[in-house]
């Protein structure tokens, strides 16, 4: 496969980008290959400069559940610009975007609009202190809410409560104020709320964790933290930036039947474009300015644009409940497919799916339910996996740690392919 004018592309970014890239994934560093520029997208498949195709299991990592340039969104766009880009002041799709938002998602009764799922984790974060009156918040390893400074803490090596921070420039006043417990171990959680009593204002986890590859709640561990944070005080907050609208139109929360108290949401609900939201019951969401003393803004938040293609994108949804059921049975052929190869290839590896989320983990741990599971697997081997599947045609992400996510737009035939594509790559694996 030639990549001759993305290298090109990628040199000459170089020299005016940090990295060549505007998010260092996607510099592909950590499969040690060079990416591939985009020229266009259509359906499940895009295309890039040098006109290689491919079907595409990255969908702008998660929110193009029904594909690229779905014929609603796009229209809808091309509506809303010719009527001009920005006008920093209320629109009626806001309001519209907003009612469908809290209508579908079961915890939220008020939302406010912003520009990212960072802004909406960091704006949530906020709220919550301020709504509490305290200062602490607990995450877990492995689980990413975007690059605020106190969400890019990991676990020290000692007890879960001693933190550092996981990037310079994060302060070690900031990592303090951040407790990291592990995911799937309710016992971690209960252990810091004992230390930490009336101290700690929320509890933020993805209740589908994403960010270490996929990894689904362990059976009633949700449901603890619910208890648990209800017994504390804290507000539990679900960042649904991944999960929302894609497990099912009300999220992770109608999936599991768990109610947080603040939801952060991003992706989907701009149909592509970049936006993020946070909502959740209306006594904490009105200590927001103008009508609290919690203070958020943005100048950008509920852009025309945006609303108009995530109103088309959440519209169809909503109207088609029965995507959610295709996406599932889709995502079960891919997950057996690949499952089968691995049997008859020998290659020990882990498969975690949840509806149309699945990673595959290169790992011999039996079951991949935590970070430091997570952590066993061979990026080596990935890495490896990961240039024969571009070669052949199947864009996936350039991490272990990410998610595969199956689209509205992916065929039957798309599918087939794809196992038929793995199993070619893992042979070669397994005998280079």
């Amino acid at each position: 496969m030639k990549r001759e004018k993305s290298n090109q592309e990628f040199e000459r970014a170089k020299r005016v980008i940090p990295g060549g890239v505007n998010s260092p994934v996607r510099a592909f560093k950590s499969v040690q290959s060079t990416p591939a520029f985009i020229s266009h997208g259509k359906g499940a498949r895009i295309f890039d400069i040098d006109g290689n195709e491919y079907i595409d299991f990255v969908g702008s990592w998660g929110p193009l559940i029904l594909g690229h340039a779905f014929p609603a969104v796009i229209d809808a766009i091309e509506e809303a610009v010719r009527k001009g880009t920005s006008f920093g002041a209320p629109t009626v799709k806001e309001t519209d975007v907003a009612e469908l938002i809290c209508n579908m998602v079961p915890s939220v009764e008020k939302v406010r609009m912003v520009n990212s799922g960072t802004e909406a984790t960091m704006s949530a974060l906020r709220l919550a202190r301020g709504f509490t009156g305290r200062e602490k918040v607990i995450k877990f390893a492995g689980c990413y809410h975007g690059h605020v400074d106190s969400f890019l803490i990991q676990a020290g090596s000692g007890a879960l409560t001693h933190s550092v921070p996981d990037s310079m420039g994060v302060t070690r006043g900031t990592a303090s104020d951040t407790l990291l417990a592990e995911y799937n171990n309710p016992e971690s959680v209960e252990r810091l709320f004992s230390g930490n009593q009336n101290k700690i204002a929320a509890v933020i986890l993805e209740p589908v964790a994403g960010n270490m590859g996929v990894v689904p709640p362990a059976p009633g561990f949700l449901d603890r933290l619910r208890k648990l944070t209800q017994e504390n005080g804290a507000l539990l907050i679900f960042d649904e930036v991944i999960t929302g609208f894609r497990l099912s139109g009300g999220g992770a929360q109608e999936y599991y039947d768990v109610t947080p108290d603040i939801t952060t949401l991003g992706k989907i609900i701009g149909g592509g474009l970049p936006v993020g939201a946070f909502g959740g019951k209306k006594e904490i969401m009105d200590y927001l300015a103008p009508e609290g003393g919690v203070y958020q803004a943005g100048t950008l938040a509920g852009n025309p644009v945006s609303m108009a293609a995530g109103y088309a994108m959440l519209k169809f949804l909503n109207d088609h409940p029965e995507i959610y059921k295709e996406l599932e049975d889709k995502g079960a052929t891919l997950e057996e497919g690949i499952r089968e190869n691995l049997g008859k290839t020998g290659i020990p590896g882990v498969v975690n799916r949840v509806g149309s989320m699945m990673t595959l983990f290169f790992s011999n741990a039996g079951q991949i339910y935590s970070y430091k599971y997570a952590l066993t697997a061979n990026t080596a081997m990935y890495a490896g996996y990961f240039k024969l599947a571009v070669e052949n045609g199947i864009y996936i992400a350039p991490s272990q740690f990410e998610s595969m996510f199956v689209s509205y737009a992916h065929t039957r035939e798309d599918i087939e392919e794809t196992v038929a594509k793995n199993l070619e790559a893992l042979r070669i694996l397994k005998n280079p």
